[in-house]
């Protein structure tokens, strides 16, 4: 059987006449007469008796009526859920942060987006323990932050901004004194890294190791937090995305220069190909895109 025949089925039940139920379902009442008798003839029986007034159904008409009332209900409500689902009025968000500094900016978002989207059920998890690209593409996370682009079909890298890296320290530290800091620079100071391995980390992969250049020596810390206040009072130097230690600098608690010639990286938000347009997910980009300023002009590769 088919949906059409539950639906036929329902209407004849509904309306009490083979005229009256081709009506409500803009269908010619031959076209009716002829899809159940082919329903009939797949299930070997009669569905209601001919020229009864009212209407009447067989038993094997009652069941298939039973069925209508069950099923049709059920698929009326589904194609609604999906319909708010595709919208963004309803479902879940779960979304990954694969940079540690990413829950300053992204937390004092999350009220505006409960606001627009109050049916979204939202959970955050900041720098997963876990591979986040199987994740994505398994259904166990819908969203990525992040600054490295893998080029495959099967997932979508949003554009959101770009951003620079700066070095930060105390404000009375020598290397305040210079306009912008060179790999060599570090070779005496603590650097404060995040318990992460190093080719994932852009003071490494793109200043330090380019220049074939060391620090004195690295200080693991796992809290951004911690690492401002460290740096702040003298116990190492960081290097961290401008938004981490924005107020610390403009409270005079930090001073920040940029790495080299300046180091600007992206970042992006990583969704399945096949959900990049679902309602919700354009009003979180839409969002974060509104909190950094104007949209960058530039693509994954």
């Amino acid at each position: 059987m088919e949906i059409k025949h539950l639906k036929t089925v329902a209407a004849l039940a509904d309306q009490g006449s083979l005229a009256a139920a081709a009506l409500s379902l803009s269908l010619t009442q031959s076209a009716l007469s002829h899809q159940l008798k082919e329903l009939e003839g797949r299930l070997g029986c009669e569905l209601y008796l001919r020229k009864s007034r009212p209407l009447t159904f067989t038993a094997a008409g009652e069941l298939v009526l039973h069925l209508a009332r069950s099923v049709l209900p059920q698929l009326a409500s589904t194609e609604k859920q999906l319909a708010a689902l595709q919208a963004g009025h309803s479902g879940k968000l779960h979304l990954a942060l694969d940079c540690h500094s990413c829950i300053h900016w992204l937390l004092p978002l999350l009220p505006a987006f409960r606001q627009r989207w109050p049916g979204i059920e939202l959970e955050v998890e900041s720098v997963p323990g876990f591979d986040t690209v199987a994740a994505l593409l398994g259904g166990q996370l819908d969203l990525l932050l992040t600054s490295d682009v893998q080029a495959r079909g099967d997932l979508h890298f949003e554009p959101l901004f770009d951003f620079p890296l700066e070095l930060v320290m105390a404000p009375d530290h020598p290397l305040a004194r210079q306009e912008c800091i060179a790999p060599t620079d570090l070779a005496g100071e603590v650097l404060l890294t995040y318990p992460v391995e190093r080719a994932r980390m852009d003071v490494f992969s793109r200043f330090l190791q380019p220049a074939g250049a060391e620090p004195g020596r690295c200080k693991v810390v796992d809290n951004t937090s911690v690492m401002l206040q460290m740096a702040a009072a003298g116990l190492g130097v960081a290097a961290l995305p401008a938004w981490a230690s924005s107020e610390f600098v403009r409270q005079g608690l930090l001073a920040a220069r940029p790495l080299g010639n300046g180091i600007t990286r992206h970042m992006y938000a990583a969704v399945r190909a096949a959900d990049r347009q679902q309602g919700a997910l354009q009003g979180l980009f839409a969002l974060i895109r509104a909190s950094h300023g104007a949209p960058p002009m530039f693509h994954p590769t």
